[in-house]
């Protein structure tokens, strides 16, 4: 009788641990299917092809580069925004989906936002597309964000890299954080060389309230701002 009890209690608990573990994967589908419907909802733009042979060095856009702080009020065109999208994340080896900056693992854990005055978009490196999430410009309480620097405010586009870090942690570890961060400058640094390619200017920013910007730019919980980039014409 007490056997049977105790093999009772014993299948409970595990009924119990069964069921919550069940209702832990449902909620993490869900939420990865309401991920994907909003993307599908929103508007999707195809970007032209980006280009692969432009006129200047690599050698001359490095000597070239420095922060540039204010900018004209010239509005960047869909081409311009693609074209430094592609430079931060876009697939440069179709067969391997491997993308323009170096990841561990290629785990590629950045997901990349321009903030424009014709709102905001989140770039999708497969297929090369912006998806517009926001109609509103939001470049102003950004700024409030960055602490009032007003070169977020001024210029036309702002290009903000986030991190979701588990993905590089479920690879890596602890280890995960310092390859994040190490990967924010590699890409980092092709958009500021890539700027000076197409004649505009970039400054990087890391001075902002990381809570602020995921309330301003209403991120994902699990998208972290790690870095913003004005880029412009310079002034």
């Amino acid at each position: 009788m007490y056997e049977d009890e105790d093999v009772w209690a014993v299948n409970r608990r595990r009924c119990r641990a069964e069921l919550c573990l069940l209702i832990v994967v449902l909620a993490t589908v869900l939420s990865c299917r309401s991920e994907n419907q909003a993307q599908q909802d929103s508007e999707r733009i195809v970007l032209p092809s980006p280009e692969v042979d432009g006129a200047m060095t690599v050698e001359a856009a490095i000597q070239a580069r420095r922060s540039v702080r204010s900018f004209a009020p010239e509005v960047l065109s869909m081409e311009q925004m693609g074209q430094l999208a592609w430079a931060a994340q876009g697939v440069t080896d179709p067969g391997r989906n491997l993308r323009a900056a170096p990841s561990a693992g290629a785990t590629y854990p950045m997901e990349l936002y321009l903030v424009s005055a014709q709102g905001m978009y989140r770039y999708r490196a497969e297929g090369h597309q912006l998806l517009q999430i926001a109609e509103t410009d939001l470049r102003a309480p950004l700024a409030s964000a960055a602490l009032g620097q007003s070169s977020v405010s001024a210029a036309p586009v702002v290009v903000v890299i986030t991190a979701v870090f588990e993905r590089t942690a479920r690879s890596y570890g602890d280890r995960a954080a310092r390859y994040v961060y190490i990967e924010a400058g590699h890409i980092a640094q092709n958009i500021h060389l890539q700027a000076v390619a197409m004649g505009l200017g970039s400054v990087p920013v890391g001075a902002f309230d990381d809570a602020q910007v995921a309330e301003v730019l209403d991120l994902p919980d699990d998208h972290e701002p790690v870095y913003l980039i004005p880029v412009g014409r310079p002034e």
